[in-house]
Parts: structure tokens; sequence; C-alpha cells
């Protein structure tokens, strides 16, 4: 579903879905407070709210209502803990600030609701727009680090400021791989990983209670592509090799598992495996030009929460189903 005025405020979007659950699922207030990561006093005063204002009559009478079904069907599906869905905006560039929005909206609340000790961090527009959106909290036992090294180019994008400038906000400790994403080959990768320094900061990256990262896509729009990759590596060479886009400056097939070429080898970033031991993983993207990676990593099984937009949601869920 596409919307003209598709930019929702936060107690909107937790409006609609707080009156999905209760009075389309049936689902009690306790229950809504523990999904949602609030308590049940919030509860039961938006569903006063809802049932005062009119949103609720027979129907859920709002635009987001799709957007709600299809979460719960993501989660279903591909054993989500949470999928947040924001409609698709006419104007393709404003959907990194409307996942930016939400994504910030989910964080900030985990982090008042649960006892996060460390959050890792991608890079890219998206992340860049989460950071934007953030509240200033104070949280000054956390540690915020980024979970890849960074780009010579693009620095508003770039690791190193989205992990320093999200620490700032939370008045949190930060640490960053102080190294390109790509080393210049296998062994001189190895060379760097066995350092002290970075071997713990990846002990450090291995023990964050949350990541929140972004999924790169195969096409000209990718940053990564862009900015980053080595010059002797191109788009054709990876597709030919089976890629659909990157996580973590990997690149992955269309099950979401690592292909096989150098550049996977040559990636200064937590291992894509690795994801599955971090209690929550949140992967936040979309836009058109990104439903083969989504759906790509939808497969993997590698994400607790997904943040996106409908139309891109829809079109990586059919995409993933189908292939199973």
């Amino acid at each position: 579903m596409t919307s003209d005025n598709a930019a929702t405020t936060p107690d909107e979007q937790m409006q609609v879905r707080v009156a999905w659950l209760y009075f389309m699922e049936g689902r009690t207030q306790g229950e809504i407070a523990d999904l949602l990561s609030t308590n049940r006093l919030r509860i039961n005063r938006i569903i006063n709210e809802a049932r005062r204002s009119g949103l609720v009559s027979i129907t859920i009478n709002s635009r987001l209502s799709s957007c709600v079904e299809l979460e719960r069907a993501l989660s279903d599906r591909f054993d989500l803990s949470r999928a947040i869905i924001v409609p698709t905006p006419v104007d393709p560039a404003l959907v990194p600030v409307l996942l930016g929005q939400a994504t910030a909206d989910y964080v900030s609340q985990a982090l008042t609701s649960s006892d996060i000790r460390g959050i890792g961090m991608g890079w890219g527009a998206t992340m860049r727009e989460m950071v934007r959106h953030m509240p200033a909290l104070r949280r000054p036992e956390l540690s915020v680090n980024s979970v890849m090294g960074g780009l010579t180019r693009g620095i508003e994008i770039n690791t190193f400021d989205i992990a320093s400038d999200l620490a700032r906000l939370l008045s949190a400790e930060c640490a960053y791989l102080a190294a390109p994403i790509y080393a210049g080959s296998p062994e001189s990768r190895d060379a760097i990983m066995n350092q002290d320094v970075f071997r713990e900061s990846f002990e450090r990256i291995a023990v964050n209670d949350m990541i929140v990262l972004s999924v790169g896509d195969l096409t000209d729009r990718s940053l990564l592509v862009r900015y980053g990759l080595p010059r002797e590596v191109t788009m054709e060479m990876l597709a030919a090799a089976g890629a659909k886009g990157d996580l973590l400056g990997q690149f992955i097939d269309a099950d979401g598992k690592p292909i096989d070429h150098q550049i996977n080898h040559r990636a200064i970033a937590l291992p894509i495996e690795a994801l599955r031991k971090v209690p929550n993983v949140i992967l936040s993207s979309g836009g058109a030009h990104k439903v083969e990676s989504i759906a790509a990593v939808l497969r993997s099984g590698l994400i607790d929460v997904l943040v996106c937009d409908e139309t891109t949601a829809r079109a990586a869920m059919a995409l993933a189903v189908g292939r199973g």
C-alpha cells in the first residue's frame, strides 16, 4: 500500500498496533505490553483513547491496518520476534527517513524497558536516519560499537560517525573498528584480525545484546558498490557468483548464505553466522531495489526484527516464500 501522507508518528503507529492486537487478535493487555516492550498502564490508556477517538469501531480505521496484518504474517512465517512495517511513501527518498524513525522508536523503547549493555551498529543512510531520530537518553553503562570496518568516502553514512553519534546521544561508551571495510587480500585481513586490538574488538562485538544493521543491494544505488568495493571487484562478478546483496559487507546468495568469492574473505567485520548468537538482531531496510536482498535475509533466519516499508516487505515476503 502506498500513502501520500506516510510520515505517521510513533504514537499513531503504537495506537494502531495496540488496537489491532487487542480488538482483532483478542490479546490481553498484559500480553500486548510484553509484546511491545511497554507497561500495562500505557496499553490501557491507548485502548481507552482508541475507543474515545473513534479509531476503533467494527474495524480499525487507519491506513496502517494492512501494515499491522503484514507484521503478524512476517513474524509468523519467518519466526521474527517483531516486524515493524510502515506505509510506503510516494517519494522513494523518504523510505530511509521513515524506517530510521521507526527503528529509533523501537530501539529507544528497548533501551528503557530492558537491561541492554551493548549495541552493535551497521552503517548506511537508514542507520544515519535512525541516529538522527533517537531521543537523548543517559545510559553511561552502555557500550555502542561498530560491527564492521568503515569507508574512506561517504562520511555521513560511515560506521565511525554513526556509532560515535549514537553513543553521544546515549551518554554511552563508544568503540569502533579503526580499519577499512575490506583488506587488500584475505591474508592481510587475517593479519589485521590477529592483532590484539582487533581480537578485543570482536570479543566485545560478540557479546552485544542488540545489533542494528541494514542490507545492501547489488545495484548502482548501493552505497557499498559506489563507495566501498575494491576497484578490481565488480557487480557483474558478484552477480555471477550468485550475490543478491551484502550483509556486514559480506555478499549473500538468495538463501542468505555467503557466496564463494574472495571479497567475503577480505571483509573486516563480524562474520555473518555470528549474528545467530546475538539476542536481538534488527534489520532496517527498504525500497524496491532491496527486495531481493531483504528476501535473502528473511530466508537466512539471521534476524529477530524487521523494519521495512509495506510494498517492499510484501514483495520480499512473496519472493522468500516462493523459493521455499
